[in-house]
C-alpha cells in the first residue's frame, strides 16, 4: 500500500516514499525473484494459480506525482500497478488532508494516460470520506458514481475499490460486492467479507530491506486470514 512518491521537507502523515527508497524497495524485490502487478492482475493470477513470485502493488489517492515519478519507475523495473483515484476530486488535491502539505491529484488526460501505460485504475470513493459514517444512500452514491465516472472517463472497467482510511465493515462491503466490483482493498483482514477486504501493508520511506523482509513475512500471516473465502466471496 503506497500513496505518494515525491522528495519532500515535510510528511506528517507519512504517506510520500522518495522516488530513492522507491527503487530501493522494488530492487529488494526482484533481488528476490518478486514482480509487482496491479491488484486485478494478482487477483486473476491467484484464481489461475499463477500467481507465485507477483506482489500486488497499489497506489491510493491519485496523486500526479504516480504519473510523473512512480510509473517511470515501476517501467524500468517491468511492474504495473493499480491506482486508485477519488472521483470528484480529479484534477484538484487532497483536500481531506488538511491541514497538511498540499499533493495536487491527476487530472482525467493524466488518469487517461496512466490505463495507456498499462496501469489499473480503480476507486477510492467520490469524495474521501469514512464510508461507515454514511447513510446508506451515501455509501451507495460514494461507491456507484464514483465508479461510474471513472469508467466514462477512461473507457475502461473499473474492476478494484479502496476503502478511504481503510474503513470498511459487513455493510460497506457489501454495497460494493452490489456495485459490480470484482474486489476491494482494505488494511486489515476481513475473512468475513473475503475478496471485498483484501488486507494491505503499508509501505513507507523507512522502509528499508530489514523492514520490507519483516513485513513480508508478516503479511504472509494476515494473507492467510482471507485466503479461504476469497472465491466463495464473489
Amino acid at each position: 500500500m503506497y500513496h505518494s512518491v515525491a522528495d519532500y521537507d515535510e510528511d506528517p502523515h507519512q504517506i510520500t516514499v522518495t522516488p530513492d527508497r522507491l527503487e530501493k524497495q522494488f530492487a529488494w524485490m526482484r533481488a528476490r525473484g518478486l514482480r509487482g502487478v496491479g491488484a486485478a492482475e494478482l487477483m486473476e493470477a491467484q484464481e489461475n494459480g499463477s500467481h507465485s513470485g507477483l506482489v500486488g502493488l497499489t497506489f491510493d489517492d491519485g496523486y500526479v506525482d504516480f504519473i510523473d515519478v512512480a510509473i517511470p519507475i515501476l517501467q524500468h523495473f517491468g511492474f504495473t500497478a493499480s491506482v486508485y483515484v477519488v472521483a470528484d476530486l480529479i484534477g484538484g488535491e487532497n483536500v481531506w488532508d488538511h491541514p497538511g502539505p498540499v499533493k495536487p491529484l491527476m487530472t482525467a488526460d493524466q488518469i487517461a494516460t496512466v490505463v495507456a501505460c498499462g496501469m489499473e485504475v480503480g476507486s477510492h470513493s467520490c469524495t474521501h470520506q469514512h464510508l461507515p459514517s454514511l447513510s446508506d444512500s451515501d455509501l451507495t452514491d460514494e461507491i456507484e458514481r464514483s465508479r461510474e465516472q471513472i469508467v466514462a472517463l477512461t473507457g475502461a472497467p473499473v474492476q478494484g475499490f479502496v476503502y478511504p482510511y481503510g474503513d470498511v465493515g459487513p455493510r460497506e462491503a457489501q454495497a460494493v460486492h452490489r456495485s459490480g466490483y470484482d474486489y476491494a482493498c482494505a488494511i486489515w483482514p476481513s475473512a468475513s467479507a473475503g475478496r471485498y477486504a483484501l488486507p494491505r501493508t503499508f509501505i513507507g520511506d523507512r522502509d528499508s530491506s530489514l523492514r520490507l523482509a519483516v513485513k513480508r513475512r508478516r503479511h504472509s500471516w494476515r494473507r492467510y486470514v482471507t485466503d479461504a473465502p476469497v472465491t466463495a466471496a464473489r
